[in-house]
């Protein structure tokens, strides 16, 4: 037995920035959560992977204890009751909201006042930290003439102001460009460098593959993956790509009955098939000892994309491209 099964279930939970099981939420007749278990480590960058109408900001909502669950457990730092440990918890909602009337440092500053920071040491914060985010220059200007980019950054570091344990941020990509993007994610690393829990939710695959340590995939407001990012690309064998000099030969036999081949004018083929359970040396063996003549190969691991629909299925892949398709659209219209 290894020491993780030595640990009793409150050592473990110690360990966890966040900790739900069996999450379920009804509005009006309808399940909006149904069963959701989520376990995010304690310093991880975590993402909540799914299309709009999934049940990702209903999730969060729970989590955070703006809204109780019907049925369920959640502990959050350590709490049973999220709203107790509120002041270490950063929280960036999809729906942003700022005063428009107020500057922007004493906007962060009254963020970081709601979280017990006094308001001289609060505007002092605001304006090191939109120096530092190059936004120095907009510290006295009020949010109606910012830019969305701008105020969203603006909200972002209002969210981050009084040094949280755990942040929780709902599509924060959603309507920024691709430099405040990788601005963002800059940020999120720095967070999670210094030992911060960041939990995010996104429909775009790529920023939960390309940050994130582990992931749950919901759809349908049930969650059938949680875990590391790379367990769910293991759900799929790898890919190959093999160019040989000969067509045939006995070497044939170690490549999968259902290898497709395409053969170019040169006389080379070209096989695709999925990786044997075996493994790649065997293969390679058999190649060489039959005079295949190995003229390249490759191996491809599975994506989170290809993961997310053998995990989540056809359809709610179909979801999270019209999600993002419908959010390139209303950001085309602005």
């Amino acid at each position: 037995m290894g020491k993780e099964a030595d640990l009793t279930p409150e050592m473990r939970s110690q360990d966890l920035a966040i900790e739900a099981r069996g999450l379920v939420k009804r509005f009006d007749g309808t399940v909006a959560v149904d069963g959701v278990d989520i376990s995010v480590p304690r310093g991880a960058i975590y993402g909540v992977l799914g299309p709009n109408g999934a049940g990702k900001t209903t999730t969060l909502r729970m989590l955070l204890g703006i809204i109780d669950p019907d049925a369920g457990y959640r502990r959050v730092l350590g709490s049973e009751r999220p709203t107790e440990v509120a002041r270490r918890i950063g929280y960036l909602p999809e729906e942003r909201g700022l005063y428009p009337s107020m500057k922007s440092f004493e906007a962060i500053a009254f963020l970081a006042a709601l979280r017990g920071v006094p308001l001289a040491e609060g505007r002092t914060r605001a304006r090191e930290m939109l120096e530092d985010a190059g936004l120095g220059h907009a510290a006295d200007r009020q949010i109606r003439h910012l830019s969305k980019g701008m105020a969203q950054q603006v909200q972002l570091i209002g969210t981050l102001i009084h040094k949280p344990d755990l942040v929780v941020l709902d599509e924060p990509f959603s309507g920024l460009d691709a430099i405040n993007q990788g601005r963002l994610e800059q940020m999120i690393r720095g967070l999670a460098a210094r030992g911060a829990t960041v939990l995010f939710s996104t429909h775009v695959i790529a920023h939960a593959e390309r940050m994130c340590d582990q992931v749950a995939i919901i759809a349908g407001g049930k969650v059938p993956f949680a875990g590391p990012v790379d367990v769910a690309r293991d759900r799929l064998r790898p890919q190959v790509r093999l160019e040989t000099r000969v067509q045939d030969g006995l070497w044939r036999a170690a490549l999968p009955a259902d290898a497709r081949c395409d053969v170019k004018a040169t006389g080379s083929a070209f096989w695709y098939f999925t990786l044997p359970e075996t493994g790649v040396e065997p293969l390679l063996r058999a190649l060489i000892e039959g005079n295949a003549g190995i003229l390249s190969l490759s191996i491809e691991r599975a994506g989170l994309h290809d993961a997310f629909v053998a995990i989540a299925g056809e359809a709610a892949a179909r979801a999270l491209e019209e999600t993002r398709e419908e959010i390139v659209v209303k950001k085309g219209r602005r």
